[in-house]
């Protein structure tokens, strides 16, 4: 009989026990209004979790935590990031919400147009990117990244998302897959008869497009231009091209030594042809352009001060127009 009323009492307690734990799954956890931030880190399980959430005091009992986490089977799915936790969660949403992964996420866009080292800049300046790469040092290891000598130009310039746990060089080896696809399915569909030996040739042409538009119309306008001049065996002669190489010297005014420094490698003033690498992070539509130019007779242009260009057949015209809009 002792034995029965025993038994009786254990299983009464058990259920009891059972019912708690199942209420304590589904009671709001003591989370302020305003919400809390939580840091998974990688690799991270439930035990040193809820070691986290007792000294935030979300939860005052962690092993309970584990325990569910156990039971659940979810105990080494955590998914790494930081989580926004809402008041009113409760651990069975707590729960879900680390095994699902829904951490909270940031976004950073690379401008058409600027460097590689731009780029770099603007990502350490992301309070919530993980810094790996050091804009002085880093250059070796983004040409491992690009698969090239100069990693200039590889990689596409666009908006990327990240969370907490993401690394500067995550979302650079990003922007170089994005590069090579866009580029490669850009190639894929050019226009005939281009003066380009490799699809990095018209990547080249493209950054160069890409830093000598002012209108989007024109693109392909500049892009006939250089077309012509590679065909004619005419130097580009593009200003771009030369500040790039003239690189942290360059303080803003070009002169006339500058047009005349054969020691600088991106001089299309002195070098026939294309450059030895980009000279910026084109867009598709500079891509694009590059590999769908205009058929022009224009072999020249000068910005006319407004963002436009005027394009000119000949060397005189193209004189005129310098004196018209540059040197008035």
């Amino acid at each position: 009989m002792k034995k029965l009323v025993a038994g009786l009492v254990v299983s009464l307690f058990l259920v009891f026990a059972v019912l708690a734990f199942l209420r304590w799954t589904d009671t709001p956890l003591p989370i302020p209004a305003e919400g809390l931030e939580l840091v998974v880190a990688k690799g991270a399980s439930m035990a040193k979790v809820a070691v986290q959430l007792d000294q935030m005091d979300v939860v005052d009992q962690p092993f309970l935590l584990r325990l569910y986490s156990r039971i659940q089977g979810t105990d080494g799915n955590l998914r790494p990031g930081e989580y926004h936790l809402a008041a009113n969660l409760s651990p069975r949403q707590l729960l879900q919400l680390l095994v699902r992964g829904k951490v909270r996420s940031y976004s950073v866009t690379l401008p058409e147009g600027i460097t590689l080292r731009q780029a770099l800049a603007i990502f350490h300046a992301q309070p919530r990117l993980q810094k790996q790469l050091n804009v002085e040092n880093a250059w070796q290891e983004l040409a491992t990244i690009a698969t090239a000598s100069n990693p200039e130009g590889w990689f596409f310039p666009d908006t990327y998302i990240y969370s907490a746990q993401t690394s500067d060089r995550d979302l650079l080896r990003q922007a170089h897959r994005r590069m090579r696809k866009v580029l490669a399915d850009e190639w894929q569909g050019r226009s005939q008869d281009l003066p380009y030996s490799s699809s990095y040739e018209a990547l080249i042409m493209a950054s160069i497009i890409e830093k000598e538009t002012g209108l989007a119309s024109e693109r392909a306008q500049i892009a006939g231009v250089f077309v012509s001049r590679l065909k004619k065996g005419m130097r580009l002669q593009t200003d771009p091209t030369i500040i790039y190489g003239l690189g942290d010297s360059f303080d803003g005014n070009l002169k006339r030594k500058h047009l005349r420094d054969q020691n600088n490698i991106y001089n299309t003033y002195h070098i026939k042809g294309l450059p030895p690498s980009p000279i910026a992070l084109p867009g598709r539509d500079s891509i694009r352009a590059a590999l769908h130019p205009d058929s022009t007779s224009a072999l020249y242009f000068v910005a006319k001060g407004d963002g436009s260009h005027y394009f000119s057949a000949t060397l005189d015209e193209h004189v005129q127009a310098v004196r018209q809009f540059q040197l008035k």
